[in-house]
């Protein structure tokens, strides 16, 4: 069984917080979610568990840093194509998150973008072409 990634995020407001991630492509999974909680899938491995404060607290005896004014953590979820790191960005905007709060980071053979959900917290989607990345590597090293 491969190693699943569960993404534990506080959220002010879960409906606000579901419908974001749900409109950026996320699944919703009612087994593992209620009032307090949600399990939203990206994919078979990677998941993020949106918690209100209360339910935050239950699991740390840390403040609950506040998003917008300390990063706590960066995620990156990898994407097919260019586009679809250009499309999910969009997507985020358009659902109430912000676009491009870091640089935009473009290789050539590596593109990434980022948003911030509602909440604050920032996401990066990452494209990489593996064959032309280990051409570059291999470059750099015989250089």
């Amino acid at each position: 069984m491969p190693k699943l990634v569960f993404i534990n995020l506080p959220v002010a407001d879960l409906d606000r917080a579901n419908a974001f991630y749900e409109a950026i492509g996320a699944v919703k999974n009612p087994q593992f979610s209620d009032h307090t909680a949600t399990c939203m899938v990206f994919s078979e491995t990677i998941h993020a568990m949106l918690l209100t404060h209360d339910k935050f607290r239950q699991f740390t005896p840390k403040k609950i840093a506040n998003a917008r004014e300390t990063t706590e953590v960066l995620v990156c979820l990898s994407a097919d194509s260019r586009e679809e790191v250009d499309g999910i960005v969009a997507k985020a905007a358009a659902a109430g998150g912000r676009a491009d709060p870091g640089p935009k980071q473009d290789y050539g053979f590596m593109y990434g973008r980022s948003f911030e959900d509602p909440d604050g917290h920032i996401w990066e989607v990452m494209w990489m072409d593996v064959e032309a990345a280990k051409t570059a590597m291999a470059e750099m090293t015989n250089a």
